[in-house]
């Protein structure tokens, strides 16, 4: 998102919308809420024309602030900040110290001590753009924040039979990946990119070819998980991004968003800001080398007023821009503060088991000055003015601001996107009030007040209901892959609906989003081995996880590591290579020979076992 078309350089924050922002929480709550409400009307107070534009986080009138708060300060570029003055009703003024976001659009102002639990703050400060400063103040209130069970979804034990294995590689064992349908002629070219976890294979990120034959694996501790794993750009280059973590049974994640180089090495690392911790939805980088995530944070609500517990409990989904370079948070929005909690169709519970009331699932900041936004709790997807964190609009759920028309109507849906054209594109998940999840192509038409229905994608070879996850992405030409989330299937349609290829993951695995894009790697290690001896033959298998340019291996030789000399070459045969030789020399090596025969990497020499 390049700053110099800054989405957030909108219109100042008038009185109205603060108005109607504080109108929405208010409706959100319950009577008595253990949420104190942010009362200022958060503006920013422009000096003239030309004035710069600036957006606080947290947003005016944010009802549960993190205790760590930061104080963002976002603008355009050459953004400065000074005269900091921050004051909560309970903890008094705070000291701290500004630090500058690598965007150059801004800054944020980093407390000395955390803020009090269910206090209010007001912050006031001057922001510098160029030669023109305007005076900007705002207000929130602090969570009341609420332990919650820290019980992770028990690991399905699948079956054994569906797990990969490799001698060269032991440590890899990744669920199997079944073609079903084989790319037929028009399926888009490439690699798929999938984070399967549950089943009985190990969890991580993984990269297979159109075959179902694995590229790639990244095998996780037991306890982790992975989701959201694709190939994005960072810094100019393409690299491998995920997140990784601790899936709880609440449904929310709790870990950190990984990036990794073509080299299958860590370059960085993004955590959510204001002591939360990244939430497994969404890590999307941006050009100007940001990030957009999400947090879940469970806070004590008086729920009584929409008929839960006097001493309830919401798990409130957060949106944070980070600034990948220094950490520090550039944007931040909280559900709890505009959506409210009567558009839930999860019912609030009567006792303190927190309440997902909302369950952010999607972001999509491709549309400048609007983030679109989905919620699977309350069927609706939402689009967020980014200056004022404002809905501007809504799709399904109870306040529509469109008539739906036919086939539009979605349920628990996922991955609401941009499409060209202002259309929209949703994974309608379906719930019990489907026969079949669907992938839809929808057109709001803001000015008519409709939403009519482009298409609609559905597997014609099993009735596949999804109840969670999946993804619906645009793929190159008009075609579209979906995947299924909570069930092991993806598949890939042509424009006109046609299955072109479809795949399944071992049964009971889950896959958060499968993505699809031409992949190429040379791992920094180099080729692994294995290899024994029997009867006067030495049977070799050797791989090299991540490496997609081998063509060939060319099997070395000889008495000790100083005398190996080539004995044969054979061509790659799929993940791992395995082949036979007569028994005549007493170490073994490979190197991985490139489509040029040109030598790539050569292995550590090994004695075969016998």
């Amino acid at each position: 998102m390049p700053r110099g078309s800054c989405p957030h350089r909108l219109r100042n924050i008038t009185p109205a919308l603060a108005v109607a922002a504080a109108a929405v929480v208010l409706g959100s709550l319950g009577s008595g809420a253990m949420i104190a409400l942010a009362g200022g009307t958060g503006t920013a107070q422009a000096a003239g024309p030309g004035a710069p534009v600036v957006t606080v986080s947290p947003l005016p009138g944010t009802p549960d602030a993190s205790p760590s708060s930061q104080i963002s300060f976002l603008g355009g570029p050459g953004t400065t900040v000074s005269d900091v003055r921050v004051l909560g009703s309970r903890s008094g003024r705070h000291a701290g110290r500004l630090e500058a976001y690598s965007t150059a659009t801004g800054e944020s102002f980093l407390p000395n001590r955390p803020f009090a639990p269910g206090e209010r703050v007001r912050v006031s400060a001057r922001v510098r753009e160029g030669k023109t400063g305007t005076a900007v103040d705002t207000s929130f209130s602090v969570a009341v924040s609420a332990p919650v069970n820290q019980a992770q979804f028990p690991a399905n034990a699948g079956d054994a039979a569906d797990v990969q294995h490799y001698l060269s590689a032991p440590s890899l064992t990744p669920s199997t990946v079944t073609v079903t349908t084989s790319a037929a002629p028009g399926a888009t070219p490439g690699d798929f990119f999938l984070a399967p976890y549950q089943g009985a294979g190990t969890a991580g990120p993984m990269i297979v070819d159109q075959s179902g034959a694995l590229i790639w694996f990244h095998p996780l501790a037991p306890e982790l998980a992975a989701s959201d794993f694709r190939l994005q750009s960072y810094e100019g280059r393409p690299v491998l991004t995920w997140w990784q973590g601790r899936i709880l049974k609440l449904g929310f994640g709790q870990g950190e968003d990984e990036i990794y180089s073509s080299t299958y090495e860590p370059i960085a690392q993004v955590a959510a800001g204001n002591g939360y911790h990244a939430d497994l939805h969404q890590f999307l980088l941006t050009p100007s080398g940001t990030a957009w995530i999400d947090a879940v944070d469970p806070v004590t609500i008086d729920l009584a007023g929409v008929g839960g517990a006097i001493h309830g409990v919401v798990s409130d989904s957060i949106v944070q821009e980070i600034d990948v370079r220094t950490g520090l948070v550039m944007w931040e929005w909280h559900a709890l503060g505009h959506v409210s909690l009567r558009d839930s169709y999860a019912p609030a519970p009567h006792n303190a088991t927190p309440w997902y009331y909302a369950h952010i699932n999607s972001i999509d900041p491709s549309r400048a000055g609007e983030l679109l936004m989905s919620a699977r709790n309350t069927w609706t997807i939402y689009n967020v003015e980014l200056h004022t964190g404002a809905i501007l609009w809504r799709i399904g759920g109870k306040r529509s601001s469109f008539r739906l028309g036919a086939g539009t109507a979605f349920h628990y849906q996922h991955d609401a996107g941009w499409q060209p054209g202002g259309l929209v594109s949703v994974f309608d998940n379906g719930g019990a009030e489907e026969r079949q999840s669907r992938g839809l192509l929808l057109d709001p038409d803001t000015a008519g007040g409709t939403v009519t229905l482009v298409r609609a994608f559905t597997n014609p070879n099993a009735a596949l209901l999804s109840d969670s996850q999946g993804d619906l992405l645009s793929l190159p030409g008009g075609n579209w892959l979906m995947g299924y989330g909570g069930l092991p299937n993806f598949t890939e349609f042509g424009a006109a609906g046609q299955v072109l290829f479809d795949a399944a993951l071992g049964p009971g695995v889950q896959d958060y989003r499968t993505y699809l894009a031409p992949w190429s790697g040379q791992p920094a290690g180099v080729p692994a081995l294995a290899a024994q001896a029997s009867n006067g033959v030495v049977t070799v298998e050797t791989s090299w996880n991540g490496a997609t340019a081998v063509s060939a291996w060319a099997v070395l030789a000889g008495s000790s590591a100083d005398s190996m000399s080539v004995v044969a070459t054979v061509p790659r045969d799929g993940f791992e290579t395995s082949f036979s030789l007569p028994e005549a020399e007493p170490q073994v090596a490979v190197a991985a020979l490139g489509a040029g025969g040109q030598t790539l990497a050569t292995s550590a020499v090994i004695s075969p076992s016998g």
